[in-house]
């Protein structure tokens, strides 16, 4: 074997080296780049026939949903007895008196004189039945009636502690 055997030898076996790593390096690249099985995700798959939670829903059904947790529950029955307030105690009471806060189970309520807050107070016991009834049981624990503001003889900025203006009348 002379120099130039050996030379073209080296060479061919170079050349050989190199085709081979050549396609290793390809078929490197179309194994990683092979085409997976197609699987789309479940986003993108048709629903079918029946309901499926992704449907569209009414607006009711989802006011329904908001209306059965807990949080919504509660205040939901608070404004219904602002709401529907002729309907749970009846025209004539409601004609009288209003709700005016309702606050850890205790709804205030002003009637429009001391005869209406006094009628109302006789009939507390039927009326937390009434709120129960409509509304749920431990929404409405008590009732504070007050009658109506007496009025106020206070007048600008400054006044003076005392009787106020009774004692002008002597």
């Amino acid at each position: 074997m002379d120099e130039d055997e050996a030379g073209r030898s080296a060479e061919e076996l170079a050349r050989r080296l190199i085709g081979e790593f050549s396609k290793q390096a390809e078929f490197g690249s179309r194994v990683s780049k092979a085409p997976k099985p197609e699987r789309k995700p479940e986003r993108f798959r048709w629903s079918g026939p029946g309901p499926d939670v992704r449907d569209p829903q009414t607006f009711s059904d989802l006011c329904g949903q908001l209306q059965k947790k807990e949080t919504w529950s509660a205040k939901l029955a608070q404004g219904k007895i602002f709401a529907a307030w002729p309907t749970i105690v009846g025209e004539q009471i409601a004609s009288h008196a209003t709700p005016v806060q309702l606050s850890e189970g205790l709804l205030h309520v002003q009637a429009e004189s001391t005869a209406w807050a006094t009628q109302l107070r006789l009939m507390q016991s039927q009326l937390l039945e009434k709120f129960s009834h409509h509304v749920g049981k431990n929404v409405v624990r008590g009732l504070k009636i007050t009658g109506p503001k007496a009025p106020s003889w206070r007048k600008g900025e400054r006044h003076v502690r005392g009787r106020g203006p009774r004692d002008t009348y002597g």
